[in-house]
This record gives structure tokens, sequence and C-alpha cells, in this order.
């Protein structure tokens, strides 16, 4: 019988890079053979959670990754299959030593997925080694010295390829060899001129380009829904599929504080960064905020689910221009900048009074750069369901009138007020009879009235919630996350 050659694999997930990946820096240094390895799991494919523009961000983070690797004959081998399945035919085709890939702060799904491949590595003698990732760190029972720990991580130097140890990759032909069993996941993707495009060489393009210029008005635009597309980094869809690694953004944004004319704007760009890690961690110490509120005593708070409501909400139908711009500016471009995002989960919770958890799939959907350790818990802190953070019910109207006062934002994803006054544009459904006339515009046939009054609603929203924060169950769980989540 012929001995397997030993080899081992790099998993990628959501460390889509060779750069500053410590999953690959030590699968090169194991001494082995590496294959690179992505795996498109049916069960996640199909989870509500994801979406095309998900998928087609990671075959092109893929494809931007082969392209590198042309000149050393070699390749990520991209598969359709589940975990397990796929595993247990490479154990056929050679013996596996080590399996590497980050500590995942994902859906339940992947969690349990790894508990299960947990199983699988001891079962067939391999060792399965996981690395800290970005910063968040597993089994932690407090924050005691997080803050501290993140900084020394973020200090650390970059994990880098060195030359000599590039021939490890299999090359093309033993990956060929492999993959003829299996169902290979075609990289082409359609063009989305609308969406940011996946991989690592747009990710440091958008990069450079923020540093070179757009920082300047970072913190001035950072809640203008128009503005901020340009002046904040855009750099969260690269940061959640691991085209960049947080560690080498901050480095660099610590180095080009030295020389940057706008130093404040750069401060709080980086205290971005560590706020980015301090909602995974507190995910990754919590992950019952993916189904249930953190605070048990919110549990008790029942929201009816109107349909009508949710898919007009979803559509931008709600008749206030500037949730709708919102949501259908996100739509097609998978992006809003964080004030918004705010406030279209405070109007679906608080002003249509429907449950946070009713509005994940969706937004997890249209989000570009959904990232489960900061999806959840700021669903959860906007529908203001924590105990521990202030309450904020946002007036759609007076942010609108603040953040976007030309209503471009509005004009362009609602166009149909365009020729309205800017007053009006705002507020539409304050037109007379006479000056619908007068424009040509019928509220109801042409945008339709607002399905809720933000006003009584806001009240009724705001003293439930405050009655409830009484509650002793909530007050007594509120220490409990305090104490377990402030940071020491």
């Amino acid at each position: 019988m012929l001995q397997r050659e030993k080899i081992v694999v790099v998993w990628f997930k959501r460390d889509l890079r060779l750069y500053d990946n410590e999953a690959v820096y030590n699968a090169l240094n194991s001494g082995y053979k590496v294959l690179l390895l992505y795996v498109f799991e049916p069960s996640l494919f199909n989870d509500a959670h994801y979406s095309d523009r998900h998928w087609n961000f990671i075959k092109q983070s893929l494809q931007d990754i082969n392209e590198q690797l042309v000149p050393r004959q070699t390749r990520i081998l991209a598969v359709n299959s589940e975990v397990i399945p796929l595993f247990s035919y490479l154990q056929t085709q050679y013996k596996i030593a080590s399996v590497f890939s980050h500590q995942e702060t994902g859906l339940l799904k992947t969690y349990n997925r790894d508990k299960t491949f947990k199983r699988f590595c001891n079962n067939n003698s391999i060792d399965w080694i996981e690395n800290v990732n970005n910063g968040v760190f597993r089994g932690r029972q407090d924050r005691e010295n997080w803050k501290e720990d993140w900084e020394d991580y973020m200090g650390t130097p970059q994990f880098q390829i060195e030359e000599t140890k590039i021939s490890s990759f299999l090359k093309d032909e033993k990956i060929d060899t492999i993959a003829k069993n299996l169902t290979l996941t075609s990289l082409i993707t359609e063009a989305t001129p609308k969406l940011q495009r996946g991989g690592r060489a747009i990710g440091l393009k958008y990069m450079r380009s923020f540093f070179e210029d757009r920082y300047i008005n970072y913190a001035k635009f950072i809640s203008k829904p128009n503005q901020a597309r340009e002046s904040c980094s855009r750099l969260s869809p690269y940061l959640a599929w691991g085209n960049l690694s947080v560690r080498e953004v901050y480095q660099y944004a610590n180095n080009f504080r030295k020389e940057a004319s706008n130093k404040r704007a750069i401060d709080a760009f980086m205290s971005r960064l560590r706020w980015q890690a301090h909602f995974i961690q507190k995910f990754e110490m919590e992950c019952i905020m993916e189904s249930e509120s953190m605070n048990k005593g919110f549990r008790k708070l029942k929201k009816d689910i109107s349909l009508k409501y949710k898919e007009a909400w979803k559509e931008g139908n709600t008749g206030i221009p500037i949730i709708d711009a919102c949501m259908r500016c996100l739509r097609d471009t998978g992006y809003l900048n964080f004030r918004m995002r705010a406030m279209v989960v405070s109007f679906f919770t608080h002003n249509l009074w429907q449950p946070w958890q009713e509005a994940s799939k969706h937004l997890s959907n249209v989000f570009l750069d959904f990232e489960p350790g900061i999806h959840f818990p700021q669903l959860q802190m906007q529908a203001g369901e924590t105990g521990i953070n202030t309450l904020r019910i946002y007036n759609p109207i007076k942010n609108g009138i603040e953040h976007d006062p030309e209503a471009y934002f509005i004009s362009k994803w609602v166009p149909e007020l365009k020729g309205l006054p800017i007053s009006f544009r705002h507020e539409p459904y304050k037109l007379t009879m006479l000056e619908q006339k007068l424009y040509g515009f019928k509220i109801g046939k042409h945008y339709p009235s607002p399905i809720v009054d933000i006003s009584s609603t806001r009240k009724k929203a705001s003293d439930t919630i405050w009655n409830l924060r009484k509650d002793r169950e909530v007050i007594e769980d509120s220490y409990r996350i305090l104490n377990k989540h402030v940071i020491k």
C-alpha cells in the first residue's frame, strides 16, 4: 500500500489574504507541503443571512489571491461541499498533518460546524490550529485588561511570507489531481458597478486613497449619508472578509498620523477600529445575541409582526423619505454610513414596533460588510434592548434635515421627490391638495403616505422601553452585562 504524503491545509474563512495571515504563515513554517482551501458550504450558501453579493465578494477575493499565486504555479482550491465530507475525501489523497485557520466569530451554524470538525480532527489525528483573529480573544469571561491586550496585539509585527517558503505550496498539477472528484466552484462573477468589488488589491486602493486625502473630512462628514460615502474609509467589507487585516490598517494609520494634517480625524478613525473589535469580542463572549436579547429581561417584550410594515421598510416605501432613501441605497450599493444604519434600525424597532430579529436577515443580506460580531450587538443596542446603553430613538425627519439639508441623498435614491421644493422632499405628506396639483404630485400615487405617525409611535416605544428598564430582571441582568462586557 502506497504511503500517503503528509500535507497541511490552510482553511480560509474570513481571512481572504496571504499577507499578515497567521494561518498561512504557520502552514508555510510547518515543514510540509501546503494546500490552500476555501469551502463553499451549501449549508451557509443557503443560509438566510447571506446573499449573492457576499459570495461574489468572496469569489473576487479568491480570484485576487489566485492572481498573486500564478507565478508560483499554485492556487486556492475552491470547492462546493460541506466541510466534513471534503476533508474525508482529502484524507484519501493525502495524510493531513494539520489544518490552519483563524478562530471564527460567526453564526451559531458555523460554531456548531466547528465543534463537529474538531471532533473529526481528533478522530483522524489531525492537529487543528486556530489563531487569534484581529485581536478578538476566545474564552474570556470579562474585559479585564482587554484594551491593553488588544493594543498589544495591534502592536505586534505583521506576518510576512518568506520568499524561500513559497515553494511549499502544492503545485497546480497536484491540485488538479485532487480536484478531479470534487465539485469545484467557479470564481467568475458578473459586473456589479454599484457594489464594491472584493480583493486585497482593491482594498489597498481604498486604504491609500483614504489616507491620501479623503480622511480630512472623516469626522466632519461621518454622519452625512451623502458625503460619508467619500469621507469615510469604505474599508469595512475588506476588513469583514479579511482582504486586509485590522492590524495592518491600524499600524498604517498610526504611522500616517505622524505626518497627517488632521490628526483628530486619524484618531477618530483608529478609535473605531478598536470599537469594531469591541463589538466582535462582545459577540464572541455572548453568542446568544444572534437570536435572543442579551438582557434576559427584555425577552418578555412582545411585538406583533406586521408583514405590511416589514415589506414597506425593506423596499423603501414607508413614506418617510430619508428612511426610504437609506433602504434603497443599501439594496443597490450594500453601504450606508453608521448614523443612517442606526436610524433605519431605530425606525423599524421603535416606530414600526417590530422585533429586531425580523430586521436581522434582511440587513445582513444587503450589508456587503456583514460581520456577525458587529451585526447582532448593534441591532440590540439600537433596539434599546441591552439595558446598559442610552436609549436612542432617532427622529428621521430631524436627521434628514440635519444631515441631508439640501436633500441630495433623498433626491438620488427617492427620485420621485426630485421635483419638489427641498422642504417637501423631507416631508412630502405636508403638501396641501392645491400644492400637490401645482407640482403634479399626488401623495398615495407618486409616493406613499407615511405608514405610521412618527411622533405617537416614538412616544409609545419610549414609554414602553423606559418602563421595562425599571423591571427587576432587566436591572439585575444589566449589572451582569456591565461586569462582563465593560472594558476595565
